[in-house]
């Protein structure tokens, strides 16, 4: 499957390449970015580069899927944005993840429209969720600028996580 590429102001959402993985491995080697992110844990090259790879078969798999996160001005990778719903999962997520250096600039609300924007109009989704770790203050003000209400909570690898959810008006 081709994935698709989307552009905003300041991004490229486009296909993680081999060439990122020197960036996004330093992303998940970095326990401030993961503290927030699965299991909480950082993850050694080899599972950045799995996790990357990982990343690729899901828009295989199910026609959507996270998208590395591209600095139009400078081609730098400052994270990934999109979509994942492997096997058992709670529902349609939409997550982001950003190098701690690009916190604060809007690239997470950014992408993250952009893709909520791309799944209404090519997936015809109506219902969207983020599952986000209690404390991660950061990933509620981006959830709950793009419309997403806290609607419940559930267990993923073995931690709380509340569920916010989007639903098209």
């Amino acid at each position: 499957m081709k994935i698709p590429e989307l552009k905003t102001p300041r991004l490229r959402m486009r296909a993680f390449r081999n060439e990122d993985l020197d960036a996004y491995a330093a992303m998940c080697a970095d326990p401030v970015v993961m503290k927030y992110i699965g299991p909480g844990a950082t993850q050694t090259r080899g599972e950045a580069w799995r996790a990357m790879a990982s990343m690729l078969g899901h828009w295989e798999l199910r026609g959507f899927g996270m998208w590395a996160l591209e600095k139009k001005d400078t081609g730098e990778l400052v994270g990934r944005a999109g979509f994942i719903e492997p096997e058992g999962w709670p529902g349609f997520e939409l997550g982001w993840l950003l190098g701690r250096e690009h916190w604060g600039n809007g690239y997470a609300t950014e992408a993250a429209r952009a893709a909520l924007d791309w799944s209404c109009k090519t997936l015809g989704r109506d219902r969207v969720i983020s599952l986000i770790i209690p404390g991660n203050k950061r990933s509620v003000k981006v959830a709950t600028g793009l419309g997403h209400v806290l609607a419940g909570q559930t267990k993923l690898f073995g931690r709380k996580v509340l569920v916010y959810e989007w639903r098209a008006k």
